[in-house]
């Protein structure tokens, strides 16, 4: 018998190393977890069991009516697409994204950006009221506070005049334990689910997986995407002002199947229906002339896809690059690829809150900004209110708009979705924004971060170690 516990520890660590040198891509992750199935006995393995593997499989869309996921040997090439004047690096963005996502750019597309919930919400609110065939909405957070009950009540409204309408949630963001907005919207009759929302012990491991993404889609033709949830806190108030800032976009276009067919994908994960239909696939005509392509990333086959084609633009850039999000906590690797193109005389800025919404962020990003060398590398903080936006230009013709922030969790953990594009009017837009937030901003001194107090140095440095995780 005393053998027998041995023997099983033994077994169970090998059985651990074997699926972890089979499926796992990182070294250090691997070494990680080999180690700890063989140093803590049963205890490591079981560790494994519930956090180690990705249980999340994806099924291929049944109607193969969405346009989006293309054969990657028969889609027109970016090349074909984008304008030969374009200088050759951003071409070269264009063919990268050929083959990170396997998702054909489009041409004729316009977009509008929205700035915070004043711009934003009247405009969703607007498209809802007008739809006659088809709604598509996800959201990380969907309060019911007065905004939030606008929106419930208008997608209610759809649903009474016959629209067919589809939310999906966050398992966790709109509410784990209780969610007032899937009660209210399922009492009104419309459709919803909640990604990833799990009660059984067995299931637990997918609490740390979120669907992050922002999307509106109405009658297949008219889509809406960024950084914005949807509470009170993006609108303006007479007495505290706005208390969060963000940014969505319009688009029109044939890049909106590109919006629906992510959502596409999330709702049939969901809920195994497929989205199937002239309601929700119609044939979309030209609106305007950006090329643009949509980019989903997750935990999933899709995993790097977003931080993949983050990295290739910054490798591409001949002249600037120009980040704005809420939380700056990339892996090495991404951070890496910004300092090689201070390095080559690109002209590098960052724009972060001085103050997020989430203090141990603040706490993180301070130690992590100290690692690395600043040289080349200007970063801005944004004064309050806290700033959600999350932009993306490089050199004046490439810009991306999206769900992600530029952390290891958005590349990693989370389900994100992000629209690049081609046009130097859209980037001349992004850019003007960028240039508002900058005006108020104040640049951050590597002196400044060496002279924080010890304690405050090793409290930063302490709360850095949950990076892939916060």
């Amino acid at each position: 018998m005393e053998f027998l516990l041995p023997i099983a520890h033994v077994s169970a660590a090998t059985g651990v190393s074997i699926h972890v040198l089979l499926t796992h891509k990182h070294v250090r992750s691997s070494i990680g977890w080999i180690a700890l199935s063989w140093l803590s006995p049963f205890i490591g393995s079981s560790i494994y069991l519930a956090f180690g593997i990705n249980r999340v499989v994806r099924r291929a869309l049944k109607s193969g009516l969405g346009p989006c996921i293309c054969d990657p040997e028969g889609m027109t090439r970016a090349q074909n697409i984008l304008d030969s004047d374009l200088p050759e690096a951003i071409i070269a963005i264009g063919r990268a994204g050929d083959a990170i996502s396997g998702v054909a750019l489009s041409r004729g597309n316009e977009m509008e950006l929205l700035c915070n919930g004043d711009e934003a919400y009247p405009a969703m609110l607007r498209e809802i009221e007008r739809a006659r065939h088809s709604i598509a909405l996800a959201s990380y957070i969907f309060a019911l506070d007065d905004i939030g009950a606008r929106f419930v009540d208008a997608l209610i409204r759809a649903r009474g005049r016959g629209v067919d309408v589809k939310v999906l949630l966050d398992g966790i963001g709109s509410g784990y334990f209780r969610s007032a907005v899937v009660e209210r919207l399922r009492e009104g009759g419309v459709e919803v689910e909640q990604f990833l929302h799990e009660w059984a012990p067995w299931a637990m491991t997918y609490i740390n997986l979120r669907n992050h993404k922002k999307l509106l889609i109405t009658d297949g033709r008219t889509g809406f995407t960024g950084g914005m949830n949807i509470f009170d806190e993006n609108i303006h108030d007479s007495r505290e002002g706005t208390k969060v800032k963000d940014v969505h976009a319009r688009i029109r276009g044939p890049v909106v199947a590109q919006l629906l067919q992510t959502f596409a994908r999330d709702w049939e994960f969901t809920s195994n229906q497929t989205l199937e239909g002239e309601a929700w696939w119609p044939r979309l005509a030209g609106k305007g002339g950006a090329a643009m392509r949509g980019i989903s990333s997750g935990p999933d086959e899709s995993v790097g896809q977003i931080e993949a084609l983050f990295a290739t633009a910054v490798e591409q850039a001949r002249k600037r690059i120009r980040i704005v999000t809420p939380y700056f906590l990339p892996e090495d690797r991404l951070f890496e690829v910004l300092r090689r193109a201070a390095m080559r005389g690109v002209d590098v800025e960052i724009l972060v809150p001085e103050k997020s919404n989430q203090f141990y962020f603040d706490w993180a990003m301070m130690a992590h900004l100290a690692t690395f060398s600043l040289d080349g590398i200007k970063t801005y903080l944004m004064p309050a209110p806290f700033d959600h936006s999350k932009l993306f230009s490089v050199d004046g013709h490439w810009s991306s708009i999206g769900s992600a922030n530029w952390d290891a969790r958005s590349m990693r953990l989370n389900f994100e979705f992000q629209v690049e594009c081609f046009d130097r009017g859209i980037c001349a837009s992004i850019d003007g924004l960028i240039d508002e937030k900058k005006s108020g901003s104040r640049l951050l001194d590597q002196d400044v971060l060496a002279r924080r107090p010890l304690p405050v140095k090793l409290r930063d440095a302490g709360t850095r170690l949950f990076l892939p995780y916060l």
